[in-house]
């Protein structure tokens, strides 16, 4: 087929727009006086489930059925998709009778889905149907079935699955978020199940992970000239440099911003030393502390480094923005 934009019409293409967001919002509402009991046999059916939620669905459904799976695995409901027409080719053998089937199609007769149906019951596999179709093959194989039918397509043909598909996907995640809840599914656990997420990062990402240690820490003595002070600032490129005792406990911290304030103020450094210009009584944080919690330390005082330290105040690490930056925590 040729190109042609010489009938393109930009008001018909925002009125058309505007009528399918019309539509497949009518089709969202018009799911909440549909949910009732058989919704939450649906959720009770899934959440007593010994194995996984096993999604189906063929075509379009499939595509929503993809989604669904991947939103229940992600917020603490064990799922997988199955496609229907590879179950009946040997996939069949991934699924068990401590399974529970979530089987999608709009009017519940496809016929890769059907053909599998009977031999469903047979194992003894729950179902659950979300069609639109009530007296379909589907809805008499399933035990819990829920309405997904609609009254219209947003397709101006009201062929192509539109509305019915965002039907669908919505009552998958209605079902997500009831089982999530029923679970007492946390943020903590969420970020388990997306370690490479900003908030995987955020709530798993421990000070200990990011923090410099061993000799990439700057540390001197007390009685440490302020020459020596400067040459293990500049080596260790931390923009600060600890002040320890003989026992390695932390006694103070000199930074880049104390060396800019002394110099302001005229103070001769030749012969000063590190226990002389040190800030002491530095902020500090252990290194089982979460990442965020040192994001917020250096926040609420506002500084740029932090010392890490065990329970008994001896130096074992470091950090700065920048390597909280490239830990990607801010």
């Amino acid at each position: 087929m040729s190109l042609d934009t010489a009938n393109f019409d930009a008001e018909q293409v925002l009125s058309l727009a505007r009528k399918t967001f019309e539509i497949e919002a009518a089709a969202v509402l018009g799911l909440a006086g549909r949910v009732g009991a058989e919704f939450a046999q649906a959720v009770q059916l899934m959440l007593e489930c010994r194995g996984r939620v096993v999604v189906m669905g063929m075509g379009k459904s499939g595509h929503i059925g993809r989604k669904i799976a991947a939103t229940l695995a992600s917020t603490g409901t064990p799922a997988m998709f199955v496609h229907p027409a590879e179950a009946s080719h040997g996939d069949l053998g991934m699924i068990k009778a401590i399974d529970v089937v979530l089987a999608i199609s709009n009017s519940g007769e496809s016929a890769e889905l059907t053909m599998i149906l009977p031999v469903l019951s047979r194992q003894g596999v729950p179902m659950v149907a979300i069609t639109g179709g009530a007296q379909s093959t589907l809805a008499r194989h399933a035990q819990v079935r829920l309405d997904s039918s609609v009254a219209q397509e947003a397709c101006p043909l009201n062929l192509a699955p539109t509305a019915s598909t965002t039907a669908q996907l919505a009552l998958g995640d209605a079902l997500a978020v009831a089982l999530l809840d029923a679970r007492g599914f946390k943020e903590e656990d969420f970020a388990r199940s997306h370690p490479g997420g900003a908030l995987g990062r955020k709530l798993l990402t421990h000070v200990s992970d990011v923090m410099r240690s061993g000799e990439a820490v700057p540390k001197v003595r007390a009685d440490t000239s302020f020459t020596d002070l400067m040459r293990e600032m500049s080596a260790k490129g931390l923009g600060a440099s600890a002040v320890v005792d003989d026992g390695g406990r932390v006694l103070g911290i000199f930074t880049d911003g104390d060396l800019r304030r002394l110099v302001e103020k005229g103070v001769d450094l030749r012969s000063s030393k590190a226990g002389d210009v040190m800030h002491a009584g530095p902020r500090t944080i252990q290194p089982d502390s979460l990442a965020v919690e040192a994001v917020a330390l250096m926040e609420q005082y506002r500084i740029t480094s932090v010392l890490v330290v065990d329970a008994a105040g001896a130096l074992c690490g470091a950090l700065n923005t920048n390597d909280l930056m490239r830990a990607k925590v801010i």
